[in-house]
């Protein structure tokens, strides 16, 4: 039996608000939604009265116009939340984003009228520690990424899973990648591609040198435990975020979180490798549109 969805009676719209297309779009959706009698509220994810409404579950959905950075902050949000994500993408990939820009008019029908599926997708727990004090704790959709600061020189990675321990990598960084960070740094990294519904940690070595140089698909369930030996500077960065100084004996601790992000999908599941050709030959940040 496919999975019952929510009915959709209050949407949240969030984009970025520099961006004109982004905001004349926001108008429209508004537009065709009062015209439907549904309630509608649009703001930025950097709006703390927006935010705080989305985690009260005030909305049975949040529409992300933008790109894949978009859904990654949406994600962030909604996650915890339990609040469905439908992307909109005017970014330039939109690897995680379901509809295009000139498709609106098509799927939002189908989305108040409950003709859709959720795609539940991993979410990380990353927690960094020194010594037995605890510094941090961030919510991860893509991956935990341990590596070297701006002083170009590799850093010494010792590597545990499950508390047991695996192997020191000496590279650039260490990726701990979730299977939708599998088609991001993970995969210009060299690893490999994971389908979305898996719930595995994947390791991908950035620049290993006299290393293990071929990435690990971690069993369902497991942890890894990341610890930094270095005498220059280190950094911990969570899905693209700004750098967390480490020090050295820092620990970065990463497993499957309790928060899976639920993404829209009108596709069927095979859409996912259907995609995957266009998006690896025609990747937009090169400029080749060939």
């Amino acid at each position: 039996m496919p999975e019952p969805v929510p009915t959709i009676r209050n949407i949240a719209i969030t984009a970025l608000p520099h961006v004109l297309e982004a905001r004349d779009l926001t108008a429209r959706i508004t537009a065709f939604l009062d015209a439907r009698g549904v309630r509608s509220a649009h703001s930025s994810l950097y709006d703390e009265g927006f935010r705080r409404q989305v985690k009260a579950k005030e909305f049975d959905i949040l529409l992300a116009l933008g790109g894949d950075g978009t859904m990654l902050r949406a994600g962030h949000l909604c996650g915890p939340a339990q609040v469905p994500i439908l992307g909109i993408n005017l970014g330039r990939f939109g690897f995680l984003t379901e509809v295009e820009q000139d498709q609106w008019e098509m799927y939002i029908p189908r989305l108040l009228s409950g003709d859709y599926r959720l795609e539940r997708r991993m979410m990380l727990s990353a927690e960094q520690w020194r010594g037995g004090e605890h510094l941090g704790t961030w919510d991860v959709l893509n991956e935990v990424v341990v590596g070297r600061g701006q002083i170009l020189r590799p850093v010494h990675l010792t590597a545990h899973v499950d508390g047991r321990f695996l192997t020191t990598y000496v590279a650039d960084a260490l990726i701990a990648a979730t299977p939708t960070g599998s088609t991001a740094y993970a995969l210009a990294a060299g690893g490999p591609i994971l389908p979305p519904e898996l719930r595995n940690i994947l390791l991908v070595a950035v620049a290993p040198h006299l290393s293990l140089d071929r990435a690990i698909v971690l069993a369902e369930g497991s942890s890894v435990s990341i610890i930094v030996h270095t005498d220059h500077q280190a950094v911990l960065s969570v899905d693209g975020q700004a750098p967390v100084v480490l020090a050295d004996g820092d620990r970065v601790e990463a497993h499957a979180s309790e928060h899976t992000v639920q993404f829209v999908r009108f596709q069927d599941p095979g859409y996912f490798y259907r995609s995957l050709t266009p998006h690896m030959s025609q990747n937009p940040s090169s400029g080749d549109h060939q």
